[in-house]
């Protein structure tokens, strides 16, 4: 063979070679961009979105939109390359979104349970607003702790320490001040069974604090008379919490929250009310324009990625708490100003 021949044979073979490796070689990134939206006003497959039985609700109008990011793993080059030329999506370190030595299930199954805790964050969250009780639970007994010889998961706490339990942060503040060694009582309820009080030691803590450890985790949740279903299914992570705060909230009000207008936003929300800032806001802005939102909900910490990826036309909307949500939806809906990012 020529030596024509052999440089156009090498060429070919390197060619090969090279679309082999772009095509079928995984790369350590995902890729990240807009992802589906939901109106939580609306309904899905199974129902309404937020589904509230043996309690009066009211009708709503227009949209409270959640918004979620696509995450695409098992990225090949050629598919890195792609998504890095598209300017619509980006690429990520695939570490920061799974774990090193976690499966795909374990990550699956974090994020199903971020997702359950934030409905069960925003229930606590609106109720608490509109005046309904809450109840402070056991949500972890650590194994071989004090509390462990006591209480189980799910237990209701009434009373620490002498002190009456209205919240989770009761808890805590009824060991304050106590030392390893000391004894305190724990007045709590299993699930269809009288009260009871027991006595326990307390033991020394392993992060060095001096305070006496218990061994317990609280959480505060609902305490109605009525039943409460978020129906979404196949999304996780627990940015969903501040739109299924405000869905709830605006069934359960007499007037529509939302006024017809057609509302996007994310956030996480603790028990107490209090917005958290995300990841992926740059993304959730574009799907809620995409979607037709003309508002966008922003967590305060999230404001200045969202300027910088906001399309025109959507209006951003700057929260912190679930109280200062809904009184900007309803100057939005008034006319009056909101606070901006």
């Amino acid at each position: 063979m020529s030596r024509r021949a052999w440089t156009v044979l090498l060429s070919g073979v390197l060619v090969a070679v090279f679309g082999l490796v772009g095509a079928l070689v995984r790369v350590p990134y995902v890729s990240l961009g807009p992802g589906p939206t939901y109106d939580t006003l609306g309904g899905s497959n199974d129902g309404p979105v937020v589904q509230v039985d043996g309690k009066e609700t009211f009708p709503t109008d227009g949209e409270l939109r959640m918004t979620t990011v696509s995450l695409a793993d098992e990225m090949t080059l050629f598919g890195a390359l792609g998504v890095w030329v598209s300017g619509r999506y980006a690429l990520a370190p695939r570490e920061e979104y799974f774990k090193p030595g976690a499966t795909d299930e374990q990550v699956k199954q974090e994020n199903v349970q971020q997702f359950q805790d934030s409905q069960s964050n925003a229930q606590v969250a609106a109720l608490r607003k509109l005046g309904f009780p809450v109840k402070v639970l056991a949500r972890e007994v650590v194994s071989g702790s004090p509390a462990d010889s006591v209480l189980e998961a799910g237990d209701r706490l009434l009373e620490v320490n002498g002190r009456p339990v209205a919240s989770d942060q009761d808890v805590t503040a009824a060991v304050a001040g106590t030392r390893p060694g000391e004894t305190v009582s724990l007045t709590f309820q299993h699930e269809g069974q009288p009260e009871r009080t027991e006595s326990i030691t307390l033991a020394q803590r392993e992060d060095g604090r001096p305070e006496g450890f218990i061994g317990l985790q609280a959480i505060d949740r609902a305490d109605v008379p009525f039943d409460v279903k978020f129906t979404l299914e196949d999304v996780g992570g627990p940015s969903a919490g501040l739109i299924f705060a405000l869905a709830l909230f605006d069934r359960l009000t007499p007037g529509e929250l939302a006024g017809g207008n057609h509302i996007a936003g994310t956030g996480e929300i603790t028990e107490k009310g209090e917005v958290g800032a995300i990841g992926g806001i740059s993304f959730k802005v574009v799907a809620a324009k995409e979607a037709g939102a003309t508002a966008f909900l922003v967590p305060e910490r999230n404001c200045a990625e969202a300027v910088s990826a906001a399309p025109d036309g959507l209006k951003l909307i700057k929260v912190a708490t679930l109280d200062g949500a809904v009184t900007a939806i309803e100057d939005l809906k008034a006319g009056r100003p909101t606070p901006a990012c």
